[in-house]
């Protein structure tokens, strides 16, 4: 610390106005001290320098001159200035000789507007703002500074509060007790703490309070200890071919944990390698200051399809202290890829291409190939192909292979020899992408096919297919069916034709080879298991005489009449009654496997013997089914009922049949029909069941237990 002495009594500038307001009386408006230039050498330069004066009424100007702010009533003996940059730091003490008078000389007094209280001096305690580097190295401690005061007596002891004295982190910082010099204990670390605000008092012996207490700021200058660094050690961009000169690809940025204030963090960027470096070991350029990474080629060379790459990749170096040789250094890798732009038109690799393809065929016809310079894995070089003439009936398509680019020509309707043997087809092809303005399709992306159809021996073709025809079941054998029709596609051919039966399930049908002709050679049923839905279905072939031969299928679909030959029956066969006549009722229905209207409305009556109609009673319900009741009570046996079903057909179809009847015991809603006698014939009803009551007629609820079915329907 410097000390300097200056007297100001000699250099007083004393300002003087007159104020109209007050009656043109004039007065000392303000005290204005000027002092001599403060000095501050760093052997650098006073650039930047930053000054602190004890006395909150001084400053220090601009032309480094130490002046008052505002009228100085009382200035004190000793005043402190301290200079700060940012390399270099001092404290000056200012010894005032002579000082001002310390009577009143206020504006207000001298005016005589009010009276003013006295002025009472107070000593001063001053802690100026203390730096300390960070680093440092031992031997500790080591002095930073003094905290001074202006009244300080022998029995007086300085002492120091807050975080880095008392508080955590304990111990960074002590005090001498009686010079108040401030002492840095250890090595700091400026990117941990950066500042620390302690508190500096004076007190007696006693403990008593006499000065402060005063802020003590302490700050940890920086120094050059963190390098930059990048987030990742390997970015990646792209940039569009063609691209003009300054694109901007990407940006590359490092951080410093220096204080970004100083050149300790002031980055600076630098490529200091390209590979390859073809064709210029400069294509890319970047900004020093804020790492854009921009193109420097031209467009006409950054053309991915001429570059011996299509990635390039660049060694970036961030260096603090704005790149001085002094600074530290980090460096990270940049690829970049230049992308692929549709700046040329697929081109087919011939003008013509020829195929031959058998009539009646599909599938692919022929692969057209193209050549395309642009990236395989983009849009830019997939082909789109679209045929644009030669197709009026749409018999072609045209498929892209992923693989290889190349057209799949294919058939997807079959062609006739003997209609149109020559197709001519102009073919066009396309990128996914559309091409670049000053890019378009030229004559080598449109291609001309031409397809010639082979002749083939078709088979014969039937008509119509199927053929279907009518006839009533149980026609005479040898009957005539129908008359087969096949011709042969082969027209510029003399070819004949043969037929032959390919499938008959019933065999019931026979063909004439040579005419065609359809005959029964069996009985057609229409009953029969091979007719579904009335419906008999049987194939036929035809072959022509060609080499080799070739054969053609037609189907024939009889529709077949009923025709009444099938008698009626009685379902169910076998009914179960109640030994008590009051409960005994069956339902019985009849059945014809014959169709309407050799069918029902079916007639059911008891059979013809003697003696029936005394015990069994039967009577229509419906078209289909009759009720069978037992008059008087039976014995419970197995008895045979004779029956007479008759359907509606014309001529109609009676049939005499036998249904067993089950005589059981009931009781409680419970049929036992265990233990049944023998089955007893017909002649027999009388002599086991004598007529010996005369039969009352009643109204009769038949008892569902003895019903065999739900519903008169099924």
């Amino acid at each position: 610390m410097h000390r300097n002495a200056i007297q100001i009594c000699e250099g007083t500038t004393i300002l003087q106005s007159c104020l109209n307001s007050v009656g043109n009386s004039c007065g000392v408006l303000f005290l204005f001290l000027s002092f001599p230039p403060v000095l501050f050498d760093d052997c650098v330069g006073n650039e930047g320098m930053a000054f602190e004066v004890s006395h909150p009424d001084f400053q220090v100007d601009e032309e480094m001159n130490l002046v008052a702010r505002r009228d100085v009533m009382d200035s004190g003996t000793v005043m402190f200035i301290h200079g700060v940059n940012e390399h270099a730091e001092d404290m000056a003490q200012v010894d005032i000789v002579g000082a001002l008078p310390r009577s009143p000389q206020t504006l207000r007094e001298i005016l005589g507007l009010g009276q003013i209280q006295s002025y009472r001096s107070k000593r001063a305690l001053f802690a100026p703002r203390m730096h300390v580097s960070e680093n440092m190295e031992p031997p500790f401690p080591k002095v930073i500074g003094t905290v001074m005061s202006s009244g300080m007596e022998d029995d007086h002891i300085f002492h120091m509060t807050g975080s880095g004295a008392d508080q955590d982190p304990k111990g960074v910082f002590t005090i001498n007790r009686l010079t108040g010099e401030v002492s840095v204990s250890q090595e700091l670390d400026r990117e941990a703490i950066n500042s620390y605000m302690l508190e500096v008092s004076v007190t007696d012996q006693n403990g008593k309070l006499v000065e402060g207490p005063v802020a003590l700021l302490v700050d940890v200058n920086d120094q050059n200890d963190n390098r930059p660094i990048f987030k990742e050690t390997r970015y990646a961009g792209e940039v569009l071919e063609g691209s003009p000169t300054g694109t901007v690809v990407m940006t590359m940025t490092a951080e410093d944990a220096d204080d970004p204030r100083l050149q300790n963090a002031v980055l600076r960027y630098n490529i200091v390698r390209q590979s390859p470096d073809k064709p210029s070991p400069n294509m890319f350029y970047i900004n020093p200051e804020s790492g854009n990474i921009v193109t420097v080629i031209s467009p006409t060379l950054l053309d991915r399809e001429t570059l011996p790459t299509t990635q390039y990749e660049l060694e970036i170096v961030a260096q603090d202290m704005k790149g001085r040789d002094v600074g530290l250094t980090g460096t990270s890798t940049a690829t970049i890829t230049i992308t692929d732009k549709n700046d040329h038109a697929p081109e087919f690799t011939h003008s013509l291409f020829q195929a031959n393809v058998d009539e009646g065929s599909t599938g692919v016809v022929v692969n057209l190939t193209v050549d395309d310079r642009d990236d395989p894995a983009t849009g830019a070089w997939r082909a789109i192909y679209s045929i644009i003439k030669g197709d009026p009936t749409q018999s072609f398509e045209i498929q892209t292979n992923p693989d290889n680019n190349e057209g799949m020509l294919s058939l997807i309707k079959p062609l006739d020899y003997e209609s149109l043997v020559f197709h001519t087809l102009l073919i066009k092809v396309e990128n996914e992408d559309p091409l670049v303005p000053d890019v378009g399709y030229g004559s080598s992306s449109t291609a001309t096919v031409h397809i010639t159809i082979l002749d083939v021996n078709e088979g014969p073709v039937f008509f119509p297919d199927p053929l279907q025809v009518t006839k009533m079941e149980n026609v005479p054998l040898g009957s005539f069916v129908a008359l087969l029709n096949a011709t042969d596609p082969d027209v510029l051919q003399s070819q004949s034709i043969r037929f032959a039966v390919l499938r008959d399930p019933a065999n019931w049908l026979s063909v004439n080879p040579v005419r065609g002709t359809v005959n029964t050679s069996a009985n057609l049923d229409r009953e029969s298991p091979y007719v579904q839905d009335n419906k008999y279905t049987a194939i036929f072939m035809a072959t022509d005489n060609g080499n080799p031969p070739a054969t053609g299928t037609g189907t024939l679909v009889i529709h077949l009449e009923d025709y009444n030959d099938n008698a009626p029956y009685v379902h169910p066969s076998v009914v179960r009654v109640c030994e008590d006549a009051r409960d005994s009722v069956v339902i019985v229905g009849g059945r014809d496997r014959d169709i309407h209207p050799n069918t029902g409305p079916f007639k059911i009556e008891l059979g013809k013997q003697p003696g029936l109609e005394n015990t069994w009673k039967v009577s229509r319900v419906n078209n289909t089914h009759a009720q069978i009741m037992l008059l008087q009570n039976m014995k419970r046996a197995n008895y045979q009922l004779p029956l007479v079903v008759t359907d509606s057909g014309l001529p109609p179809l009676s049939n005499s049949t036998e249904i067993k009847v089950q005589v059981c015991t009931c009781k409680k809603n419970r049929m036992d029909c265990s233990g049944a006698g023998s089955v007893l014939i017909p002649s027999m009803f009388k002599q086991i069941c004598p007529f010996n009551r005369k039969f009352r007629k009643k109204k009769y609820s038949p008892n569902p237990m003895s019903l065999p079915y739900s519903s008169f329907g099924k």
